[in-house]
């Protein structure tokens, strides 16, 4: 499974970010940019183009969405440590 650090997802230009946490987490701050897919309803939405980058409040429901994602022919990645790391390296989340 492909990984990648908050800080080089930090750095990469536009990027496309699925928040895969349940709707009250994202409403409680995300990585600005992220769109909201909770990892129950993942299966039977449509499916993004890639590559893709996948987080999730540590990193355990976005490594299995990462793996359903791959499976089904997505480039996703999977965000190590989630928001939580990116909230601790200082990265800035947003509520809108």
């Amino acid at each position: 499974m492909n990984e990648i650090t908050v800080s080089e997802l930090a750095a990469v230009t536009a990027p496309t970010i699925i928040d895969v946490r349940e709707p009250d987490e994202f409403a409680g701050g995300h990585v600005p940019g992220a769109v909201n897919v909770p990892l129950g309803q993942l299966q039977g939405s449509e499916l993004p183009e890639g590559p893709v980058y996948v987080i999730c409040e540590l990193g355990g429901r976005s490594a299995r969405a990462t793996q359903y994602l791959t499976g089904q022919g997505v480039d996703a990645t999977n965000v190590e440590g989630g928001t939580a790391a990116w909230r601790e390296a200082g990265l800035a989340t947003t509520t809108e």
